[in-house]
Parts: structure tokens; C-alpha cells; sequence
């Protein structure tokens, strides 16, 4: 499948600057990326790319930012026949274990999925939001590949230059 359209990210203040670099991903790991492969959560709507950045505690600080996308050769995991055969299925998806698994055994199911997908040429993960309140309308796009060019393109909106040092 083919995404054209805008995503949302809200991101940590300190990675603002850098809003392109999927450095936090890969410092940490993701659901959906392991340890040391970057990775660019982002959603389809504002508000869901807000529950993504604050699901535990209070609100904390965040900066939001907007992109223009085109980016083609995602896998979509609605499709619940395509998963199935990549011996999934989304309650694998939405295991909150993914961390314990983690730090368990090296790496998460989800992220062995994420490496499987990214080894058959996928560029991106279009997959539900797992946020509390998240409903099954809340989608995130998660980027494994992205580029200012096509087939993966991801232009940053910043016509006023705010993130600018």
C-alpha cells in the first residue's frame, strides 16, 4: 500500500531539532524497531500522535510536528490475511509485554516482525495505535525508511523555520 498525506509526531523537546533522525527509536527500541534500527513513529491524526507521546503519568512536555508524506510499500496490519501469513495476528500486535520481552530475550516479538517486514523490502508499518483511549480508528505509520525523494519521501513542514537553531 501507498500513503499520501500528512503525519503527525509528537516528540520528546529534546529531539526536536532533530525531528527527521528517528535517534530516540533507535536509542531505545521501539514496539515496532529494535535497539540501533531507527525508526519514525508518527500518526494520521494530531491527537492520536499526542496519546503516542504521553501514555504513562501526567502530560509532559512535547513538541509537535507536522509532515508531508508520500511513501509507498507499506505493510498494512489491518489486513488480518496478510498477517496470518507472516504468522501473526493482531493480539501479537497489541502484547503490552513487548518491553519484558525486550529485555528478556534481546528482542520483542513485534520488533522480530519489524526486522522480518523490513528484510522483505517494507518501508513503513501502518499498524492501530496501543495508547490508552486509542480507538481502532487511531492509526499510527511507523517509518523504517524515509527520505526527502520518493518511493519514501517525508518532507518536514517548517515553512517559518521555528525548529531552527
Amino acid at each position: 500500500m501507498r500513503y499520501r498525506g500528512p503525519l503527525y509526531r509528537a516528540l520528546n523537546p529534546i529531539y526536536a531539532a532533530e525531528p527527521l533522525s528517528g535517534r530516540g527509536a533507535e536509542l531505545y527500541g521501539g514496539r515496532f524497531n529494535a535497539r540501533g534500527v531507527p525508526a519514525l513513529y508518527s500518526s494520521l491524526t494530531v491527537l492520536t500522535a499526542l496519546r503516542e507521546a504521553n501514555q504513562a503519568g501526567s502530560f509532559q512536555p512535547t513538541t509537535l510536528v507536522s509532515y508531508d508524506a508520500d511513501i509507498g510499500n507499506i505493510f498494512d496490519s489491518r489486513n488480518e490475511m496478510a498477517l496470518n501469513a507472516e504468522k501473526l495476528d493482531s493480539s501479537a500486535l497489541a502484547d503490552p509485554t513487548w518491553r519484558d520481552q525486550m529485555r528478556i530475550a534481546g528482542e520483542a516479538k513485534t520488533q522480530a516482525f519489524a526486522r522480518h517486514l523490513i528484510g522483505k523490502g517494507y518501508r513503513a508499518l501502518l499498524v492501530r495505535s496501543f495508547a490508552p483511549g486509542a480507538t481502532r480508528n487511531d492509526l499510527n505509520l511507523v517509518l523504517w525508511q524515509w527520505s526527502d525523494t520518493a518511493p519514501s519521501q517525508l518532507t518536514l513542514i517548517d515553512d517559518e523555520n521555528r525548529l531552527s537553531p
